[in-house]
């Protein structure tokens, strides 16, 4: 999607606001409203997903661009994967973070794009900054939090730091959540199977061990041989193994995959035609 046609002028900080506004207006929706098809459409059977909020505040699940690099920078890739590890809560406030750092993607490319200033940078990030973040949105901060802070009396100054210090430890306190949600089941999978080599796991459960294995161990698809410092990614169906960039996952999407499912293996089932974003 382009900020503007070729022959138009060069675009201002609010016209490049008024795009991010639509995208964030449609994120608002999919996150929301219309949270119920939008659980719907991020399936795990299928392939990588990402969510996309479009000018026209309308959103879509959509798979990543082909173009490399990318017209726009991408949104989180696999939310479709994240979500079946996940509580739904849990999992939009996940994709809402994720939607958040995009838009501001979106707004400073396009302010390099056309060339901002540090004046122009600044206007564009305070229109923004006077919205509400998509998570505050989503897990229902009420928007007079800080309405009220200015009228506090002196006196009670102390008592309201730490509700400022908890609103910002918010979003780290929930990912460490996960985190450790994640470290325990990783843990009760240890103790029913091998307790050897822990130091040879990989940080999301995927063990790499291939000296155990007849012969060498090849990428599914470009079947390249296993080296350590590389990412890989075992599928938990036909237990091929995979570069992680060959099928699209990073170690921080791997996280949050209960049961990784390869494309050939998603192949098998009847596919979804996505239009190109």
């Amino acid at each position: 999607m382009e900020f503007g046609a070729k022959g138009q002028k060069k675009p201002k900080p609010i016209d490049v606001f008024k795009n991010v506004k639509g995208r964030y207006t449609g994120l608002i929706k999919a996150l929301t409203t219309d949270v119920e098809e939008l659980y719907k459409q991020c399936d795990p059977e299928k392939e990588n997903l990402s969510l996309y909020g479009l000018p026209n505040e309308q959103w879509e699940v959509n798979l990543p661009a082909e173009d490399s690099p990318p017209s726009l920078p991408e949104p989180v890739l696999g939310i479709n994967f994240a979500r079946e590890g996940m509580e739904q809560k849990e999992w939009l406030s996940f994709v809402a973070y994720h939607s958040d750092s995009w838009l501001l993607a979106i707004a400073f490319y396009a302010g390099a794009r056309f060339g901002f200033g540090k004046a122009e940078r600044k206007k564009l990030f305070d229109m923004i900054n006077d919205l509400p973040s998509i998570h505050e949105v989503v897990i229902g901060v009420p928007e007079t939090q800080q309405k009220e802070k200015p009228t506090v009396p002196n006196q009670s100054k102390n008592k309201s730091k730490p509700n400022a210090s908890k609103r910002a430890s918010e979003p780290q306190g929930m990912l460490t959540k996960l985190q450790q949600k994640y470290e325990e089941e990783d843990d009760d999978e240890e103790e029913a199977g091998e307790e050897e080599d822990k130091e040879d796991e990989e940080e999301w459960g995927i063990e790499m061990d291939v000296e155990e294995e007849e012969g060498e161990t090849l990428c599914g698809v470009c079947e390249g041989k296993y080296a350590k410092d590389e990412f890989w990614i075992c599928c938990d169906h036909c237990e091929t193994w995979f570069h992680g960039q060959c099928v699209k996952i990073t170690a921080a999407t791997a996280e949050y995959i209960k049961q990784y499912k390869c494309p050939p293996c998603s192949s098998k089932r009847s596919r979804t035609h996505f239009t190109e974003y």
